[in-house]
């Protein structure tokens, strides 16, 4: 079930305004400079920044993501004519064979059940050629990064041309190994409220390592996000 923020057209078009610090993005982006890779799959694109970028530098990219709403807002995007979008997810893609699929921010977080995830791990193994990585990232668990979810922490209000959003983040339920909050959106132009709950599932390493050898792959490597140090696994799996 995709996330309000995420499915809601009017939520989806605000997205990138109400989170425009996206430096992990270019991480990403090292990390296909890294291994030389010129097909990319970047499963949960959402509205398209990293995918979008990807193309800008000459990747053959291909975008999915199960929201159409932020697909929409993807395709109109400078670089988007260059982009293949899938609208679906890693269970649902069609025959391809990519050197690298990328999962970034919460989306490796956003399946809660161990069969949705092998689901999902699997679908993106059979995306993959032989030797192709699989790198994506986790919040670590015991850094309780829920901690600063709320509406002191989060509380924003952000001139979009002619609209004003007032935006925060609540903690709903602390559940471990589940986290479930809500974002609230309050638009200037007609008063209207929005809000979009979201769960996430913080799995410890050894989990997510048993799960990714139990698909065919082997984790070559566990690193540090270098935008947020010490706050995050970063994945990179090769397909046996």
């Amino acid at each position: 079930m995709v996330d309000a923020l995420f499915g809601v057209p009017r939520l989806a078009a605000v997205y990138d305004a109400l989170d425009p610090d996206r430096g992990d993005l270019e991480h990403y982006a090292a990390i296909v400079r890294e291994f030389g890779a010129e097909r990319v799959l970047d499963v949960g694109c959402g509205t398209g920044e990293l995918t979008c970028l990807l193309a800008s530098a000459g990747v053959q990219v291909t975008g999915v993501d199960p929201a159409a709403a932020s697909l929409e807002v993807a395709r109109g995007k400078k670089f988007a004519d260059r982009v293949r979008w899938i609208h679906g997810d890693a269970t649902t893609l069609p025959p391809m064979q990519v050197e690298l699929a990328l999962m970034t921010g919460n989306v490796a977080q956003v399946f809660l059940t161990a069969d949705e995830w092998a689901a999902t791990v699997r679908g993106v193994h059979a995306a993959l050629e032989p030797g192709g990585r699989f790198v994506f990232e986790t919040r670590i668990p015991a850094r309780r990064a829920w901690e600063e979810w709320t509406r002191e922490h989060t509380h924003q209000v952000r001139q979009l041309g002619d609209e004003t959003v007032e935006v925060w983040t609540e903690l709903v339920a602390v559940q471990l190994p589940y986290v479930t909050f809500r974002a609230t959106y309050i638009f200037s132009s007609d008063g209207a409220v929005l809000t979009s709950d979201s769960t996430l599932w913080f799995r410890e390493r050894d989990e997510v390592e048993q799960s990714l050898t139990a698909a065919g792959f082997a984790v070559d490597d566990v690193r540090g996000a270098p935008d947020r140090p010490g706050k995050e696994y970063v994945f990179v799996a090769r397909k046996l």
